[in-house]
């Protein structure tokens, strides 16, 4: 195991939870801090339709000669 010598330091029923928390907690706030912070996100969640894209007809593209 890599850094195994890490255990004899902190006991593993101790610093394994400990991480497992630190790993949960992280992941919760930036999924707390994408939904706040996002307009698409939350709409998704909802289950609202995606906007319908911009269509250009084809004549009224120019093309290189």
């Amino acid at each position: 195991m890599n850094q195994g010598r890490l255990w004899t330091v902190v006991n593993p029923s101790i610093g394994l939870p400990l991480f497992l928390l630190a790993v949960a907690v992280t992941s919760l706030i930036i999924h707390l801090a994408i939904l706040t912070h996002t307009t698409w996100l939350p709409a998704y969640y909802n289950g609202k339709a995606k906007a319908a894209a911009l269509v250009v007809p084809a004549q009224t593209l120019v093309l290189p000669a």
